[in-house]
């Protein structure tokens, strides 16, 4: 009886709180304007702090009549800022309010509001549309639907500190890529926001500085434009230095130092200058500590990271600064006790978000050990390194998860870890796992691993050549994404080299002389020199040279000559002529180039051209029997 009688009482208590909030929706539709004034006002009180609220009077219909009113002519202006202040208290609820809000078109309105010459008006339509471009449900696509939006913001950034504070929050949340980059560059966002660095409101200079962060990312054009801005007199690089100083707010060094760091990605700083070398990346090592919270250190390691990426220089310098490779494996212990942090608001947000500090350890290892071998040494032997990282593979986070394998992918370019520490650890084993069902971000890097795995001076090749490892590369050079392809061609590449005839085999049964040919009609060129590659390692040591001729013989002279033929670039005519040099080294192979009158002319034709090496294996000598297998 109790569960019959369970949804009645729900609907009951339903109805109570949705009539306790009617009357506040039915006096926004009394006929006197002052009472409906009156009712708004009342309104913003009672939603205030209060979700609950906001909700009941979203289901009864509030938001369609305040947006009425905002945009009815014979409304007064204070009439339209209170109704634009309720609607952006609704805005800040939860995002479900915000998906209500959508749908009742409420951008558009907004948008028309800041047409008013009412600046009140105009903050509390900005405010609103603040919080609504903030939150994660909206499309920030909706602010570049009409052309004429972008230039009036740019227009409005004059009339006061909240119109520049909410329009540079408006702009740094909704520039998600090069497309929004050059539209607000273009209406000229760097000139107009530049001088509010210096404006005497914090929150401004915040903004303001968020701005440049998402404008100069991976943008060579904006940056090139920054570095060469003056304010007041000083270029603006040398403000983000100032900014960026221990006395500043943590949030705006970080900020500054984002700035300056995709600033130097985009090549308009150089990685030499004192101003990344001595400022930016001791900054971002200092958020790095465990005195800071857990957002300011993910946000400080993920953006070192980034920095030092493709720099070995800047990799040795960040690896010997204040004992980071060792500081970083804390955030694997994070948080390490319940009394190092006495709020627990704080403790449970810190549990639910610690991932985040693994996923970011991973990403600043992997561009640490990108290319020094000692540096590499260090992050291994650190505290329980490897099982980190094998845990890492099998996380349930996906961002974890592939961190865990661009960190392994980086360290597995050392001959010596590959045959120490990886094999110590097993780690082929997890990493098949992880390549037999990922997306394909994952499979990218774990196959460009497994390459690496797949040398022939690593332990592991021969128990993942036991693990099916074949046909799953065979598989990945049937993926559309040519990274796959590339890489799945790359490992069975390395695989053929000095393999057993029974390996190189297998690799021409899985793979089909099928799929052979379209590697080599591949439009990557990666993807046709790594098949040309796989091919000469396959036709190396004569009696296997013999065996592969005498059962694919056919097929692959058709292949070299569709490649001779075809308009190709000299490194691929060149790894082709290595191919029949390998043939021509075989017993009864080289009889396939001997009564072939069309490849003996080709022969001919490419030994008289300029600058073209001579095919000595034609005459009983191999030439370059083998594609040297080489770290991915």
């Amino acid at each position: 009886m109790a569960c019959l009688l369970e949804t009645p009482i729900r609907m009951s208590v339903l109805s109570e709180v949705t009539a306790s909030s009617r009357h506040y929706v039915d006096r926004l539709f009394d006929p006197d304007p002052q009472k409906v004034l009156q009712g708004v006002i009342d309104m913003k009180n009672a939603v205030i702090g209060n979700n609950k609220q906001k909700a009941n009077l979203i289901v009864l219909g509030a938001v369609p009549r305040l947006l009425y009113l905002l945009q009815q002519e014979t409304s007064s202006t204070e009439l339209k800022t209170e109704c634009a202040v309720v609607l952006g208290s609704l805005a800040m609820g939860t995002e479900n309010n915000v998906k209500s809000l959508l749908d009742c078109h409420i951008i558009p309105a907004l948008l028309q509001g800041l047409l008013s010459p009412d600046l009140k008006f105009i903050e509390a339509c900005l405010r609103c549309l603040r919080t609504i471009f903030t939150s994660p449900v909206t499309p920030e696509e909706l602010l570049y639907t009409d052309a004429t939006v972008i230039p009036h913001l740019m227009a409005l950034l004059s009339r006061s500190r909240y119109t520049q504070e909410y329009i540079c929050q408006i702009f740094s949340h909704c520039c998600k890529g090069p497309d929004h980059q050059t539209i607000l560059f273009n209406h000229g966002a760097v000139q107009n926001i530049a001088h509010l660095l210096t404006s005497v409101s914090y929150k401004v200079r915040m903004q303001a500085l968020k701005c440049f962060s998402v404008l100069a990312f991976e943008n060579p054009q904006v940056s090139m434009t920054l570095v060469n801005v003056l304010v007041d007199g000083e270029l603006l690089p040398q403000i983000f230095v100032k900014m960026l100083q221990r006395d500043k707010p943590i949030e705006m060094q970080l900020t500054s130092a984002k700035c300056l760091t995709y600033m130097c990605r985009a090549g308009a700083i150089r990685t030499d200058d004192n101003c990344i070398v001595l400022k930016t990346l001791p900054c971002l090592v200092r958020m790095c500590s465990k005195e800071r919270l857990l957002e300011e250190r993910v946000e400080g390691a993920e953006t070192l990271a980034y920095l030092i990426e493709p720099d070995v220089e800047l990799q040795r310098i960040a690896s010997i600064t204040d004992h980071l490779i060792a500081m970083l494996a804390d955030y694997f212990k994070y948080p390490s006790s319940v009394s190092a942090i006495t709020d627990i608001k704080r403790l449970d947000h810190d549990l639910k978000h610690a991932h985040e500090l693994r996923q970011a350890a991973f990403k600043l290892y992997a561009s640490l050990g990108a290319n020094d071998e000692d540096i590499r040494k260090k992050i291994i032997e650190t505290e329980n390194m490897m099982d980190r990282i094998v845990t890492g593979l099998s996380e349930s986070s996906v961002k974890v998860r592939l961190a865990a394998v661009r960190c392994l992918h980086s360290l597995s370019r050392s001959v010596q870890q590959l045959r120490t520490s990886f094999q110590d650890h097993a780690v082929w084993k997890p990493l098949m796992k992880v390549l037999q069902n990922a997306p394909d971000e994952i499979l990218v890097v774990a196959s460009s691993m497994l390459c690496n795995l797949l040398l022939e001076f690593s332990p592991s090749k021969e128990p993942i050549l036991e693990s099916g490892a074949v046909e799953l590369l065979c598989g990945l050079t049937q993926s559309e994404n040519p990274a796959l392809r590339v890489n799945g061609i790359w490992a069975l590449m390395n695989m053929a080299f000095q393999a057993e005839q029974k390996i190189k085999a297998d690799i021409l049964r899985s793979l089909s002389t099928e799929q052979l040919f379209r590697l080599l009609s591949d439009s990557d060129l990666n993807v046709l020199m790594k098949t040309l590659g796989l091919l000469r390692n396959l036709l190396s040591t004569r009696p296997h040279i013999d065996k592969i001729m005498s059962t694919h013989g056919k097929q692959i002279m058709q292949a070299v000559t569709l490649i001779l033929e075809g308009e190709h670039n000299i490194e691929v005519k060149e790894q082709t002529l290595c191919i029949l040099a390998n043939i021509a080294d075989g017993t009864t192979a080289k009889e396939l180039i001997m009564t072939n009158d069309d490849i003996l002319q080709k022969i001919k034709y490419y030994m008289g051209k300029d600058g073209t090496a001579a095919v000595p294996g034609v005459m009983g000598t191999p030439w370059a029997p083998a594609s040297i297998p080489h770290p991915c």
